[in-house]
């Protein structure tokens, strides 16, 4: 059985039953109380009640502690967050559900974390979380059914090194922990396009936030994106640039008037010269020295990443780079030589 209201077996209703009467005292200040609401607490924790118990009286805390309820209408971004977070939402796919845009690109993730708090991101992400989940309900009524997920889009076009900067992937992890902890199967599914080269390194840095089932929820698509895309969302609900055929009231086929499309934060906005950033070692390199760092790559096609000092730029010599043979006989660049300006 599905777990879902009117897919459940008897194990799975007598668990919902168990799991009503013991949040009898915390129902009040949930978002919602029928039971299509309480089974995504059950199949997020797999019908143990005592674990999902314990995940939506955490949940009411967290909606008390960041003042969830009234955080649409009494909170406000920061105007850089406003102006250069990017995303929105737009349309709605063949289901009903709404649609929220991230488009990666043009985000300026150290723009950002120098003229904002982590705070204000979190807070800014609960907040559109919000929106959508009263989209949802809205949806709900419109159509008669229940409509409590959404479709995420997520456009990796111009996805780089800039994005998995250190304090960027911290950042982004504490707002996808904080999403799995307190909107349980919020997603119903994650379409992916445009992803380079580099999208399995970024991945496999913010994959372990995630859930096994959202995970599954992920799909990657290839050239064919658009045609994919059709076939989940009605042309009219989708942007022309997505290959739709919806457009802003002006014409405009990106639709900026639902969708931030960001781009670099001018300094002026910049409350803070650097990020602190956490390492678990550190090294100091003079003025014309160099530092020879070893590694073992464990596989072909490995990518070295490493992060520095904003104070102190580096230039990597990859024609320095020594090589070394694996037990197997295949040769992997393992030396890479660092000189500071």
């Amino acid at each position: 059985m599905s777990g879902r209201f009117g897919d459940l077996s008897p194990k799975q209703a007598e668990s919902l039953s168990e799991f009503q009467e013991r949040i009898q005292d915390v129902l009040p200040s949930l978002p919602a109380h029928h039971d299509h609401y309480l089974l995504r607490w059950l199949r997020a924790r797999n019908f143990n009640v005592q674990k999902s118990e314990n995940m939506i009286r955490k949940h009411v805390e967290f909606r008390k502690q960041m003042k969830v309820d009234t955080i649409i209408t009494d909170w406000k971004p920061p105007e850089v967050i406003e102006k250069y977070v990017s995303g929105g939402m737009c349309g709605y796919d063949r289901e009903g559900s709404p649609i929220w845009y991230d488009v990666i690109g043009p985000l300026d993730p150290k723009g950002l974390l120098l003229s904002a708090t982590k705070q204000d991101f979190l807070k800014t992400k609960i907040r559109h979380i919000e929106m959508l989940q009263r989209e949802c309900r809205r949806q709900s009524e419109k159509l008669g059914k229940n409509i409590e997920s959404i479709t995420l889009i997520y456009d990796c076009e111009g996805l780089g090194l800039k994005h998995i900067w250190k304090p960027a992937i911290e950042t982004y992890g504490e707002i996808l922990t904080m999403y799995e902890e307190n909107y349980p199967e919020g997603l119903k599914r994650v379409l992916l396009i445009k992803a380079p080269k580099l999208f399995p390194m970024a991945y496999n840095l913010i994959k372990h936030f995630l859930c096994e089932e959202t995970r599954r929820k992920i799909m990657v698509l290839g050239s064919n994106w658009q045609e994919v895309l059709r076939k989940h969302i009605d042309p009219d609900q989708l942007p022309v640039v997505y290959g739709g055929t919806l457009t802003d009231p002006d014409g405009d086929p990106s639709c900026r008037t639902m969708i931030n499309y960001g781009g670099t934060v001018p300094k002026l906005y910049y409350v803070q010269e650097s990020v602190k950033v956490q390492y678990d070692s550190s090294v100091t390199v003079g003025r014309g020295s160099s530092l020879q760092l070893e590694y073992d790559v464990p596989a072909p096609s490995s990518l070295l990443s490493f992060q520095r000092h904003e104070s102190a730029p580096l230039i990597w010599h990859p024609r320095k780079a020594q090589l070394f043979t694996s037990k197997d006989g295949e040769r992997f660049t393992n030396v890479n030589n660092f000189v500071s300006k």
